[in-house]
């Protein structure tokens, strides 16, 4: 499909590929209005900027208005099966939808919600996953390929056009990351719409971190996606800090990087507490620099020269760099008092 990439506004947020915005979902029950709101607030306070809800009842629409009151972020319905869920939201001012046009009914069905959203400049997601790809499609691969994904979204995506409705937004997640990588990379080369990143019921903190980081990561260095969740079985503000740190880790975000060796038994410093405070202490500056943070004399100077501002470990001492001169001589336990020092001054 060699059509350009359309752009989509959602609430504020505008998906033209110029910033990779963070997205997180709640997960307090649907019918714990006061519990939701403020993990949406605490969310948004973190650094999210796209939140996502569940409405698996009417109940649950009370849900929108409560949020949109107390959040500036845009709020997403996640909607599933009933297509008059998606048209309630729509009424309650919700600013994105996530649905599957192919199971909610009829094409009537579907066109009243593509017409509901289109008179609203609602953008729909279409959300394909792995564990509930279409019979038929697993009928015809054998298994959730990536290919047999791309087919189901596009398919999906077909269906909004029929009614003149663009403004969608398209993910395509699996469990497995090498499936993933490679369904996003097909869709890319195929669909013109923004495509939101993901690795689903990617695991624990952990292992959920370490598998969004490669297969966000991967895409993001491709320069593919405009929206990312990093979803973890943790508290969702955990996903915000991971998806920031992912972003900064393949350039698309401003920030402190920070660079520190594994240490080997030239150290002769306390490092790893040294490198931990350091990371602690620069979490929140808002400032696009490198810091080094290195254990001795051999990969040291050298990395510390490269970085904005650095320290080489010595016995018991360090080697301060700032822009690849040396500044000073400081003491082990004054490192991150004289680190942030100089940080504070660029």
């Amino acid at each position: 499909m060699n059509e350009t990439k359309r752009i989509v506004k959602v609430g504020n947020c505008t998906l033209d590929g110029k910033h990779i915005y963070i997205q997180s979902m709640l997960n307090r029950r649907s019918d714990d209005i006061e519990g939701s709101v403020a993990q949406a607030v605490a969310l948004e306070q973190a650094g999210c900027e796209i939140v996502r809800a569940a409405i698996p009842d009417e109940e649950a629409i009370k849900l929108i208005p409560a949020i949109k009151s107390a959040i500036s972020i845009p709020l997403v319905a996640d909607i599933h099966f009933d297509y008059r869920l998606a048209l309630k939201a729509a009424e309650a001012g919700i600013d994105k939808i996530r649905i599957n046009p192919g199971n909610i009914g009829s094409m009537d069905k579907v066109k009243l919600v593509a017409d509901a959203c289109k008179e609203r400049n609602i953008p729909i997601r279409i959300g394909v996953n792995s564990g509930s790809l279409e019979k038929e499609l697993l009928a015809k691969y054998g298994s959730p390929t990536p290919e047999a994904l791309v087919e189901s979204a596009m398919g999906h995506a077909d269906l909004l056009r029929q009614f003149d409705f663009e403004d969608i937004v398209i993910s395509i997640k699996s469990s497995n990351v090498k499936t993933m990588i490679a369904a996003y990379r097909l869709a890319a080369q195929r669909c013109p719409y923004p495509l939101h990143l993901g690795v689903t019921e990617a695991g624990t903190e952990r292992m959920g971190l370490i598998k969004s980081a490669i297969g966000i990561g991967a895409l993001l260095a491709d320069d593919i996606g405009d929206t990312i969740r990093v979803s973890l079985t943790d508290d969702p503000v955990k996903e915000i800090a991971a998806a920031r740190d992912i972003l900064r880790g393949v350039g698309k975000r401003k920030g402190v990087e920070l660079v520190s060796c594994p240490t080997c038994g030239r150290t002769r410093i306390d490092l790893v507490r040294a490198a931990k405070l350091v990371e602690e202490a620069t979490a929140g500056l808002d400032k696009d620099i490198k810091v080094a943070v290195m254990g001795c004399v051999v990969n040291g100077p050298g990395e510390a020269r490269e970085a904005d501002i650095g320290i080489a470990g010595g016995d018991g001492c360090a080697v301060l760099f700032k822009k690849g001169e040396v500044i000073r001589k400081i003491k082990e336990e004054d490192i991150v008092a004289e680190l942030m020092k100089e940080i504070e001054l660029l």
